[in-house]
């Protein structure tokens, strides 16, 4: 055995970048055990324009201890890595590069822009893919995945088609969450609601034909926080049971701006308790609006739309919006014209931009809409003014308003009605449910279930299309329809779905005819109809494919199975699938981990695309609260790491990831597992030199003193506690397990009991319980780990690939009465001298009247170590003398320290008291004011967490003050 002396002080930032570099140019991370059971999982792709952020570092950390610890129990262990190529954020990012260059994307065609984001992902891209190295994690990265690859754009296309060949995805017209300045919709995730001070109008609607309330009012008073929505404004809805309204019910309004004729409708979104009772109803612009449309019967295609994509006002179908919210500008026009051609699998583009400058006619901003809006039903004498308390006037009531904003775009998310794709979400819910029911999915902790079923069985459909140039591109193409002849008649949206261009040729060919050509453009503006052709073709048909892409959410749906080369290669596949578990954020259990198992079923005979799925908390700043760059309190893991290193951060994440709950971030906690790897390096130096090294040994070493006994039986219980908690996916159990066994048994205790007797016997054990800790810390802990595992001799294998521990021992119960009795007296009565304030190292005279048989045993064998570390003379088997002593317990013991001579009693009491009364009265006053409803309620929550501190403080110290005095008699 060949052992490298260990430097004298633990330096993380030496060790790691190295160890990293080791493992994976040696293939140490990939799965390369056929004849062992495979063991998967794999990562949530982050994006690839991220960087490592504190929820990566958690989610991440906890899914690096999992498959460290399932590769050192003997498994085949794979953890799929990979980035999303997160369309709107990618799109972002390359089009502010542009801007930075007083360029823009509409400049360029969309290939060549598409071709600027593929050279911003080779050059940039890469970026938190590095930062995952640097946090330790054992990814196979020679698998690595990202959502654009071929392989994986092929799965998401025949996704895509079979869905819609099967009636699962179609075309729709619904609402939804609109971002004006990206220009594209939306996901819920991205939606974020900010409370913002705004108003809230009163309008008079007047009614129609002369027609008048019972309460002889000829107007019915609407109210809304969107006055400029009133545009589109196509119903009045009130409450079927509400009498001021019934017999007005069916009856009609002139709306006064666009003399637009509204129908009064019933409806029970209409609260006869909440202000007139009565509500605008705006369906083409309002979620809630729309569904009262729906139920009044109207059709989607008959809602009316006021805006374009930008937020400004387009006239509605109805042409009634009035020439003011109108202005003429002169601007740039671009139009995109081009001609294809194509390969085996798919097509190719060739494009090219036309732009030139004419006067367009364009509405208002929505903004300055809703001022015109007010404007208008002002000078008409509809405004209804709202008065304040001092009886002052105001266009509107002052309104802290819920607002929806785009999280990247940064501006107001509007509704918009607009044809979008779908997919029959409600349909692909039904088998994950049961799974979860049947328990073929476990979810942890259980208590997510009820939140996973509420979402699953009210599911609505899922809108995938986003208006964006970077991403999967819908597979779908629009032509003109043709009659029963086959002949094309006129332009008409049929919408052909196929996988490649060979299919859509099929298609087209049973479609039009064999005589009708058929085209493909580039776009839109590009698409009519010929009525009469060339030679042989009297007819032509010029298709476009759909200029949308594919949410991100939809493809990396597909992440269990086609990262592991489904549909075509499946060898991986059939081997890694279903994954065995999926670690996630639970702020994402619906845009991903429901979609997954969605998806996953459906395309998978039924399989369950993972067997577990672990839902963690958020990291939290120190006082709770949630982490923003507005409120100035993210950390920075890649700082955390650069100070304390990747282990004391990793160890930090584990112990404090409690099910159910959130993580509180706690710098010093993370220096304190810093300590603890500086702790445990320095136990590793002391055994080194003295003569403690490597072991040769999966079992434990033949043991015959106690403390040695103990000590084996000590990981035997570690290592129980260990992989109990790790089944039950109990990161904090885990962790202290490990913590306390090295810090409190091995360091503090064993390595105490047997110095000075290193004999052959204690060597081996001890060198084979430190190869234990070693492997069983390393999931955790993995680079000071592998460090000391070669430090401490030459091993046939890195301790990532090494064997999980098999002690094939028990624990032996006399040994541990033995040690854990010499442990509780050392620790008692050290305890008691610092209460007392007697030095430490002060040799004290024992008693011990009429002990057991099994404590003079113990006590007669380890009388050396007594002396050593109790600082205590040999315990006398006679009566104290009289006086002031105190009291040690010890198993059955309860040894007597006489204190005459070595303390000034009086005074020593009188300091106790005089604390005690301190400690009481600081006590009792925090007591009073937790008490108090008043403070708990009002105080800010880390001032009542701060009290709830201070008094647990003060009362420990009462009761150790308390037990000091009772000491002395």
């Amino acid at each position: 055995m060949t052992a490298t002396a260990l430097d004298k002080t633990f330096d993380p930032a030496a060790i790691e970048a190295k160890w990293y570099a080791h493992w994976e140019s040696n293939g140490l991370f990939r799965p390369e055990r056929p004849e062992a059971v495979p063991y998967t999982i794999v990562n949530p792709p982050p994006n690839v324009t991220g960087s490592l952020h504190i929820g990566h570092a958690l989610d991440n950390t906890l899914q690096d201890i999992v498959i460290r610890y399932e590769r050192l129990r003997g498994k085949d262990a794979l953890w799929v890595v990979g980035t999303d190529h997160a369309g709107i954020a990618t799109q972002m990012v390359v089009e502010r590069q542009l801007e930075a260059k007083q360029d823009k994307r509409t400049n360029y065609t969309r290939e060549q822009f598409v071709d600027k984001v593929w050279e911003w992902k080779a050059e940039s891209g890469g970026t938190i893919t590095g930062q995952l190295r640097r946090l330790g994690c054992s990814m196979d990265w020679s698998r690595e995945q990202f959502t654009m690859d071929p392989h994986f754009t092929k799965a998401v296309v025949k996704v895509f088609v079979d869905l819609y060949n099967q009636g699962l995805i179609y075309r729709d017209k619904r609402l939804v969450n609109w971002d004006p300045k990206l220009k594209t919709a939306i996901s819920d995730l991205e939606v974020e609601t900010q409370e913002i001070k705004g108003g809230f109008w009163h309008f008079r609607y007047p009614l129609a034909d002369g027609v008048k309330l019972d309460s002889g009012a000829d107007h019915i008073v609407v109210a809304t926080t969107r006055p400029e929505t009133m545009l589109a404004d196509m119903a009045v809805a009130v409450n079927a049971d509400d009498p001021r309204y019934k017999s007005v019910i069916g009856k009609f309004i002139d709306q006064p701006i666009t003399g637009r004729r509204l129908r009064i409708v019933a409806d029970e979104h209409a609260d006869p308790e909440l202000g007139s009772g009565a509500v605008k109803i705006t369906p083409g612009h309002d979620f809630n609006d729309f569904e009262v449309g729906k139920r009044a019967g109207m059709k989607p295609g008959e809602m009316l739309n006021m805006f374009d994509a930008e937020a400004r006002v387009v006239q509605t179908a109805d042409g009634l919006i009035p020439d003011e919210f109108f202005v003429d500008e002169e601007r740039d026009v671009t139009i995109v014209t081009g001609t294809s051609s194509s390969t085996s699998d798919n097509f190719e583009r060739t494009e090219r931009i036309e732009t030139h400058r004419e006067i367009v006619r364009r509405g208002l901003d929505r903004f300055d809409a809703r001022k015109l809006v007010v404007e208008k039903m002002k000078e008409l004498g509809y405004l209804v003014p709202y008065i304040d308390k001092d009886g002052n006037e105001h266009d509107a009531e002052p309104r802290t308003v819920a607002t929806p904003f785009g999280d990247r775009g940064g501006v107001v998310i509007e509704p918009w009605l607009t044809d979008q794709w779908y997919v029959d979400a409600a349909t692909l819910a039904q088998p994950p449910m049961k799974a979860v029911r049947d328990g073929r999915i476990e979810i942890v902790p259980k208590s997510w279930e009820k939140t996973f079923f509420n979402w699953m069985e009210n599911i609505q459909p899922w809108c995938v299309s986003r208006q964006l140039w970077w991403g999967h591109r819908i597979p779908a193409w629009f032509g003109p329809l043709a009659d029963e002849h086959g002949v094309v008649t006129s332009f008409a949206e049929k919408i052909f779905v196929a996988e490649d261009e060979a299919q859509l040729r099929r298609q087209t060919e049973e479609y039009y005819g064999s005589d009708v050509k058929v085209t493909i453009e580039a776009s839109r503006s590009d698409a009519f109809v010929h009525p009469w052709g060339v030679g042989d073709n009297p007819n032509q048909a010029i298709l476009f494919q759909d200029a949308d892409v594919l949410d991100t959410w939809f493809s990396s749906a597909l992440w269990p199975f086609a990262t592991l080369g489904w549909p075509d290669d499946t060898t991986l596949y059939e081997r890694h699938y279903p994954n065995d578990l999926l670690i996630s954020g639970f702020d994402i259990l619906f845009f991903w981990d429901a979609r997954m198992a969605m998806q996953g079923m459906h395309f998978n005979d039924q399989q369950v695309p993972w067997k577990r799925l672990y839902l963690h908390g958020l990291v939290r700043a120190a006082d709770g609260q949630k982490m923003s760059k507005s409120k100035g309190n993210v950390v920075d893991p890649l700082g955390l790491i650069d100070q304390y290193g990747a282990d004391a951060l990793r160890f930090f994440m584990a112990a404090m990831e409690s099910q159910g709950r959130d993580v509180k971030m706690d710098e010093r906690r993370v220096e304190g597992y810093r300590n603890f790897a500086t702790k445990l390096w320095n136990a590793a130096r002391f055994c080194q030199s003295n003569g403690i090294g490597a072991s040769q040994s999966v079992s434990a070493p033949a043991a015959t003193s106690a403390v040695n006994k103990w000590i084996v039986g000590e990981v035997v219980e570690t290592l129980a506690e260990l992989d109990r908690a790790m089944a039950e996916l109990r990161f904090d159990a885990a962790a202290n397990a490990i913590y306390h066994f090295v810090w409190d048994q091995f360091c503090d205790w064993y390595i105490e009991l047997i110095k000075g007797s290193f004999d052959d016997e204690t060597k081996a054990v001890a060198g084979w319980v430190l190869d234990q800790i070693l492997v069983m810390l390393h999931p955790f802990m993995p680079f000071v780990t592998e460090e000391l595992w070669e430090k401490l001799g030459t091993r046939p294998y890195e301790l990532i690939v090494a064997q999980w521990p098999a002690p094939e021992a028990a624990v032996d119960a006399a040994a541990k009465r033995e040690v854990e009795w010499l442990i509780a007296l050392v620790g008692n009565l050290r305890t008691a001298k610092n209460e007392l304030g007697i030095t430490p190292g002060a040799k004290l005279d024992a008693y011990l009247p009429e002990p057991s048989a099994a404590t003079r045993a113990i006590i007669e064998g380890n009388a050396a170590a007594i002396d050593r570390l109790a600082r205590v003379n040999a315990i006398q088997f006679a009566p104290a003398p009289a006086g002031a002593a105190m009291q040690i317990g010890a198993g059955d013991a309860n040894i007597i320290v006489p204190l005459e001579g070595v303390i000034d009693i009086a005074s020593e009491k009188a300091r106790l008291e005089k604390a005690l009364a301190v400690s009481q009265k600081e006590a009792k006053s925090l007591e009073g004011r937790l008490g108090n409803p008043s403070f708990v309620e009002k105080a800010k929550p880390e001032a009542v967490e701060k009290a709830r501190a201070d008094h647990a403080a003060h009362a420990a110290e009462a009761e150790r003050l308390a037990a000091a005095l009772a000491r002395l008699g």
